[in-house]
């Protein structure tokens, strides 16, 4: 995760950490360095030096990758590392300072070039044109719609803060994300025309493919239904062969018994005279 020069920088001794309880003897020249170990947040927003920055740490002022201005919200949940004290008593300054600036850039290095995740039909199959329509649009329904991907991206690129400053960020909690509101009317507009052609997408799918389930069953009936037709006729063939194969005379004999059983059902007989 660091780079050959990084890791150079960021290598710091490791101190012996008392925990409470006691009694302990302190000697003349040496110095105690209490450190809270408990979960702190912070919000995103807040920049340690000057309070006032961001809208007086109300939103935090980042652009996405199709130069769209938006306004982040949320929280930070940090702690000292208890393996890297060094770093956060004498590495810098002010560790907070360091560990939100590196976070707010990371941040915006992530929203500026943020895509979102391939959905899993893109591995196993063609996309379908609603699905690819639903992530055409800007960028920032994306990161709406992916935020615990955020989130868990953040977590992922800031796992190094222990090591340089001696604080692990324990999660990031982006939990708004908010356009220009002089745009915001016109993205409402696109979102709705979104939603209505997929809606519109959906309900051709489905459509279709109820008159393809329609029409393999059609084709099923008509097939059994010539399966039931044809199945006498072989019948009848198989009966006739093996007439044919017992004697010449049995034909005859089988073909005279069928004009009898016609005659019999008919109510008119029509014959012709040879001449």
């Amino acid at each position: 995760m660091f780079t050959a020069e990084e890791k150079e920088r960021y290598i710091y001794p490791q101190v012996r950490v008392v925990q409470p309880g006691g009694p302990y003897l302190r000697l003349p020249w040496q110095r105690i360095h209490k450190v809270s170990m408990s979960i702190q947040t912070i919000n995103v927003a807040l920049d340690p030096d000057m309070p006032e920055a961001n809208s007086n740490a109300t939103s935090l002022e980042a652009v996405t990758k199709d130069q769209l201005n938006i306004r982040l919200t949320g929280q930070v949940r940090y702690r000292v590392s208890e393996q890297n004290l060094y770093a956060y008593l004498f590495g810098v300054k002010k560790p907070i300072s360091h560990v939100m600036g590196f976070f707010v850039s990371v941040l915006r290095e992530r929203i500026a070039n943020y895509e979102a995740p391939a959905l899993k039909e893109e591995v196993t199959g063609p996309e379908k044109p609603a699905e690819s329509l639903a992530r055409s649009g800007v960028s920032i329904n994306d990161l709406r719609k992916n935020l615990n991907d955020l989130n868990q991206q953040m977590d992922r690129e800031c796992r190094s803060s222990a090591a340089r400053y001696g604080i692990v960020l324990d999660a990031s909690l982006i939990t708004g994300i908010d356009p220009p509101p002089e745009i915001e009317s016109a993205l409402a507009a696109i979102n709705t025309a979104n939603n209505e052609v997929s809606a519109n997408i959906s309900l051709a799918h489905a459509t279709a493919d109820q008159k393809i389930e329609q029409s393999k069953r059609a084709v099923e009936i008509e097939t059994n239904r010539a399966q039931a037709e044809v199945q006498p006729l072989r019948w009848l063939a198989q009966q006739i062969g093996e007439l044919k194969r017992s004697g010449e005379a049995a034909l005859p004999a089988y073909l005279r018994s069928v004009r009898l059983d016609l005659f019999s059902k008919a109510r008119r007989v029509l014959l012709t005279r040879k001449e």
